[in-house]
């Protein structure tokens, strides 16, 4: 191949990636996760995914194109015309389930052990909720759609208070409460 061929195919690359990757790979990271926004139709909370993959190639044009990848009323109103997505367009970190879990736990403590929370663990030690009932809940465990309500009536636990909990409630026959041992331990001898 002539040099100077491989030199101007190299810089058109270049230049294709320095000018095509960023609004590609900015729409993808901006649009992607789980988002709890109100539907318009009913005035709920509804969970829904954004089609990022479709955002990002449209992207390349112009500003990108949003539709839904899912909904949490999907497949009964699969065919709705889309009005929340305003929501997103407008506010698009504001209504990630992530965003709206880090601002609960903000400046909050433990219910159980009262240390104050700071940075929320994504890959690792993430805390969790504590029902009125007195049970561990985890993020997984929860729709997203059913965050707000649970904002309301759960206090936060942070992550080795959940794991505590939650090893006590699957085997109390192995774990001892030394919190509610009353009398001090004397050791003779």
């Amino acid at each position: 191949m002539n040099p100077e061929l491989y030199v101007i195919a190299s810089v058109g690359v270049l230049a294709a990636f320095y000018f095509l990757v960023p609004p590609v790979l900015g729409t993808f990271i901006k649009f992607r996760g789980k988002r709890v926004i109100t539907c318009p139709e009913t005035r709920e909370p509804a969970a829904v995914e954004v089609d990022t993959g479709h955002a990002a190639l449209t992207a390349l044009v112009g500003d990108p194109d949003l539709k839904l990848k899912s909904c949490s009323r999907w497949p009964e109103r699969e065919d709705c015309g889309q009005e929340c997505l305003l929501q997103i367009e407008l506010a698009p970190y504001d209504c990630l389930a992530r965003t709206m879990l880090e601002d609960w736990y903000h400046g909050k403590t433990c219910v159980l052990c009262r240390l104050k929370f700071q940075n929320i663990g994504w890959s690792d030690h993430k805390p969790a909720m504590l029902s009125p009932e007195g049970s561990i809940v985890e993020w997984r465990d929860v729709p997203a759609e059913q965050l707000p309500d649970l904002f309301k009536t759960h206090q936060p636990v942070c992550w080795a208070c959940a794991v505590t909990r939650s090893l006590m409630q699957s085997h109390p026959q192995v774990v001892v409460d030394r919190s509610r041992i009353s009398a001090p331990i004397v050791r003779q001898g």
